[in-house]
């Protein structure tokens, strides 16, 4: 299972721009890697792994902005569509588990 953190984080001021950077120094501490600017994902070992990481995001929610968490199957993340500067990708595939280690 994989899990989509999507965030519009307002950086307006110094103290805006200093929150929505704890936020993502925050994700990337807890293992997301960016997948485009602002969405980041990771995998999950199951829905408990899943719901470990959504209370650990709550718990680090900045005070203001938009933040939308997903999660999917492994088949739905094999079957992402990418394209980059128009042409397409390889799908990629799920990390294998004793890779995780």
């Amino acid at each position: 299972m994989w899990i989509f953190v999507m965030f519009d984080l307002p950086v307006d001021t110094k103290e805006h721009a200093r929150e929505a950077t704890k936020f993502r120094e925050f994700l990337l501490d807890e293992g997301f890697e960016m997948s485009q600017f602002s969405i980041y994902a990771r995998f999950c070992n199951g829905k408990e792994h899943y719901e470990t990481y959504l209370r650990r995001i709550e718990a680090h929610l900045p005070e203001r902005g938009e933040i939308h968490v997903l999660n999917f199957t492994d088949k739905q993340y094999e079957n992402i569509i990418r394209f980059s500067s128009q042409s397409r990708q390889r799908q990629r595939k799920n990390p294998d588990q004793l890779a995780m280690f």
